[in-house]
């Protein structure tokens, strides 16, 4: 008995540091669990033997060992049985959800131009470096961790912790880094490294990079957090700057597979307290609780067994597939969502819709609209500048105009955005170019307009159409180009725009009547998508006289077309 207690005793040890070190999910629907309690039952067999002086394998020995095979073999067949899609296809393909068909233009609503995002992970990768560059003090000890892209009070930054560089730098900064880097997505300017928080320094104490007890995963795992698997660390801030780790909660919802989220554990990145919520009651600053690795795992598998198993690997008949990449778009509700375009089996560069699901609730929608895929996207910008041998970045889709459009950025060897980009989903071949988002929106407006194509100009809240006398203008010319700045009378705005926007520009002076078309927008200098000097040459109709031209002949067309329609 005392020879009984001490290899178990002696094994339970090993095993309580290897599950220190590894960190097994307790759940009957994770094998983690199991394999530990494998390597307990062979570690007792093999400290038996040890202790055990006779010639022959004892009898508890032999029990342990047939113990560990027993539970080997219920982890090896098992899940074989109960999560292969060959007899669970239809439960894969119900992870999902319900998925409602809807229209586009009635669920995404037309975004501002300052709205649109340039910036991506990449360029936010680098400027941060730069920022932290700028202060050797820091650069030394730390570095700049994975980004996050995050909606804060209506503006969308890319997020991104300050952490140890390697184990001796943690050793020597146990009381934490210092604070963290702040990258607008829409302006890349604005670049803050953010080191106090209401008058006290910051201090990034639990972290990926740390060890041992200030290790984020075990720190959650050993405040209880024990029979969930852990994935997605994301760093977000709260409305106050306050920084936490958001880090998703999941189970297997087939056998051993089909991972699902089913919460949240928010951990206060200086403290360490930890708080677990369900998915419905995660705080609502929490942009993104569905991993976007689960979400296209479930829509793969969603269009892939809508006829069952032998279907998604013999005949193929109406499987859909997720194009190649995803991207997280922002709703004017603020809210994110998961996007990606859906193509047929086969497809290369067309697609027969795409797909958007919440980022919180998984709740998803798919729109049939057939058209370029992402990467069909990017190869069409790319093309438009060969000779300048720029690089697109994965596209951002938005309602512009009416239309589905994919916006992207055009970036240089060094990695800077020099050209802007927005491609027709419908029809890649229609794109408009410019040097920035401003030139890029006029561009395109032109093409649609020039290929017949119906905009929604009159129908969009965020366009906006003004006339007045100038009251100021003047221009700072950057690297050889001139941008103009003009304020009207009676209005508080500062418009930009330089010659490309229209050649009246530059003979404009103090006095003249214009008319000034804008997208809506939060800030107080704006660029124009449209500008008309009205005394110069002959006089003119306004944008605002021809959007009601236009409006007036639409309207008279109805009501040709309904009046044929009676007398036929």
């Amino acid at each position: 008995m005392k020879r009984i207690l001490k290899t178990y005793g002696i094994a339970f040890i090993f095993v309580a540091i290897y599950a220190f070190v590894k960190l097994p999910v307790l759940r009957f629907d994770f094998t983690s669990g199991f394999s530990t309690v494998i390597i307990f039952f062979v570690l007792a067999g093999i400290f038996d033997m040890m202790l055990d002086r006779g010639e022959r394998t004892s009898k508890i020995a032999k029990n342990n060992f047939i113990i560990a095979a027993l539970l080997l073999v219920v982890v090896i067949v098992i899940p074989f049985f109960i999560t292969s899609p060959i007899f669970r296809a239809s439960t894969y393909r119900d992870l999902l959800g319900k998925v409602e068909e809807s229209v586009f233009t009635e669920d995404v609503s037309p975004v501002s131009i300052d709205e649109i995002r340039i910036v991506d992970e990449e360029m936010a990768m680098k400027l941060g470096e730069k920022k932290i560059g700028e202060i050797p003090a820091i650069g030394s000890v730390s570095k700049v961790g994975e980004y996050t892209i995050q909606n804060i009070k209506g503006e969308l930054y890319w997020i991104a912790p300050l952490v140890h560089r390697d184990i001796v730098k943690w050793i020597t900064n146990l009381e934490g880094t210092n604070g963290y880097i702040m990258v607008s997505a829409t302006n890349p300017q604005d670049v803050r490294l953010v080191q106090n928080l209401d008058g006290k320094q910051l201090k990034i104490v639990y972290q990926e990079e740390a060890y041992f007890l200030q290790d984020l995963h075990r720190h959650i795992y050993l405040n209880g957090v024990v029979n969930y698997g852990m994935t997605d660390f994301n760093f977000e801030i709260d409305d106050n700057g306050r920084p936490y780790w958001v880090v998703t909660l999941y189970d297997h919802q087939v056998g051993y597979g089909g991972a699902n989220a089913t919460g949240t554990a928010i951990v206060d990145a200086q403290t360490g307290e930890v708080k677990v919520y369900s998915v419905k009651d995660t705080p609502k600053w929490v942009d993104r609780i569905q991993p976007e690795s689960f979400v296209i795992n479930q829509i793969n598998d969603w269009g892939l067994y809508i006829k069952g198993f032998l279907n998604s690997v013999i005949s193929e008949e109406g499987v859909l597939l997720p194009s190649e990449g995803t991207s997280l778009v922002y709703g004017k509700d603020g809210r994110s969502y998961w996007y990606t375009g859906i193509t047929s089996s086969g497809a290369d560069e067309s697609t027969v819709g795409f797909m958007l699901v919440d980022s919180r609730t998984k709740e998803a929608k798919f729109y049939m609209q057939t058209g370029a895929t992402e990467v069909a996207a990017m190869n069409t910008a790319e093309g438009k500048v060969q000779e300048k041998d720029y690089k697109a970045t994965f596209p951002v889709m938005y309602n512009i105009l009416g239309k589905p459009t994919y916006v992207l950025g055009l970036k240089d060897k060094a990695g800077l955005v020099k050209n802007v980009s927005f491609v027709s989903v419908e029809d890649y071949s229609m794109i408009g170019i410019g040097e920035s988002k401003e030139e890029a929106f006029k561009n395109y407006k032109e093409v649609l307009e020039a290929e017949g194509s119906e905009i929604d100009i009159e129908k969009s809240e965020d366009l906006i159409t003004i006339e007045g006398t100038v009251a100021r203008i003047n221009q700072d010319i950057k690297g050889g180009n001139a941008t103009y700045y003009i304020t009207i009378d009676n209005n508080t705005i500062i418009f930009t725009g330089n010659s490309k926007i229209s050649d009246e520009l530059p003979l404009t002076m103090v006095g003249d009547k214009v008319s000034i078309m804008y997208m809506k927008s939060d800030t107080n200098v704006i660029g124009m998508s449209e500008f008309d000097n009205l005394n110069i040459g002959e006089k003119k109709e306004s944008a605002k006289d021809k959007k009601e031209e236009k409006s007036s002949k639409k309207e008279e067309t109805k009501e040709e077309t309904e009046e044929e329609s009676t007398n036929n």
